[in-house]
């Protein structure tokens, strides 16, 4: 079988394959619980990787167009920034949480995702382009945000233990590494087939490299989550109806905006995807009286990442082609 062939046969059955993916990490999980920290330093390698094959992707030709596109940047920082922010506070207005229960459901909530996302929408037909385009802008917003958002939820004493440090590591290793290795070998392929062949195994690679993210951030934190399911069972609700509700804000956006379907589609991803692996690091150096505090984000990535197998076929069919009025 060629491996076009094996592309489109995994296409063809990547949410079964994805699913597959996270029940093996959750055995994995439960099999061997001392595992946690080995599972856990595998994340940010095979999510790198991921998002190398994604970049490879996208011809970086076409990024200069994607950054001057001012009205969906614009959108996603409204959606983003704005929007989010008050649909956090209706979720845990009507839901009595722990302090560091409910630290745990804003550290993530309130943090839009900048890798993963990219993925997930491109695997909608959403336009990877500009979500790659508004990553910087979203990070840096989001450093400069999360601090003062935590201080009107929660007050001063906690708001001042965000710190920079994670947002810059997640920062260099998930986006500017990957993208400069995908730019240095679609330059290459421009030169030698050596570097055709990376793309073409990388290609290949995509829903293979997507499925090792799945397990191993399952493997990593499963155990944890299966010892405080009395406060998972909390939060769990909060984060599929938060879903539930920026699939429905998304839409809107994307209409009133008049964006096409590509562009609808990313809107719709950014808003309900978030930052779950690059603020664990915040939640895990917390003091002991907080330890749930990473219990609860990890608990968001699982919900998020079964809502995005939902999203990609869901997606498509609630935001038919439109014509492109950019």
């Amino acid at each position: 079988m060629s491996n076009s062939s094996v592309t489109v046969t995994m296409e063809r059955h990547q949410i079964a394959i994805y699913l597959g993916g996270l029940a093996a990490g959750a055995a994995a999980g439960l099999a061997w619980p001392a595992g946690g920290p080995t599972w856990e330093a595998a994340i940010y390698p095979v999510l790198g990787a991921l998002l190398y094959a994604t970049f490879l992707q996208v011809p970086f030709t076409k990024l200069t167009a994607a950054f001057r596109d001012g009205r969906f940047l614009g959108a996603v920082l409204l959606v983003n920034f704005v929007v989010v922010p008050l649909v956090v506070a209706g979720l845990t207005l009507v839901v009595s949480l722990q302090q560091a229960v409910l630290l745990g459901v804003l550290l993530t909530l309130l943090t839009p995702c900048i890798d993963y996302v990219i993925v997930f929408s491109g695997l909608a037909g959403g336009d990877s382009q500009r979500l790659l385009a508004a990553a910087p802008l979203l990070m840096l917003a989001q450093m400069a945000t999360l601090p003062l958002l935590l201080w009107l939820f929660v007050g001063p004493e906690l708001a001042d233990i965000v710190e920079v440090g994670p947002f810059v590591e997640a920062f260099l290793v998930l986006i500017v590494l990957p993208l400069a290795l995908a730019w240095a070998t679609e330059a290459l392929s421009n030169r030698h087939r050596i570097g055709y062949a990376i793309s073409a195994a990388m290609t290949t690679a995509m829903v293979p490299l997507m499925t090792a993210t799945l397990f191993v951030v399952v493997a990593s934190q499963f155990p944890k989550i299966a010892d405080q399911s009395d406060q998972v069972l909390t939060v769990v609700p909060i984060y599929a109806a938060f879903l539930v509700i920026m699939a429905g804000v998304g839409m809107v956006a994307a209409k009133l905006l008049r964006l096409d379907s590509p562009r609808s589609r990313a809107l719709i991803f950014s808003g309900a995807t978030r930052n779950s692996l690059v603020v664990l690091p915040l939640a895990l150096a917390l003091p002991d009286a907080y330890a749930v505090t990473a219990i609860i984000v990890v608990t968001q990535t699982l919900v998020e990442l079964l809502g995005m197998i939902i999203y990609v076929r869901l997606i498509p069919r609630l935001t038919p082609a439109l014509p492109d009025n950019a």
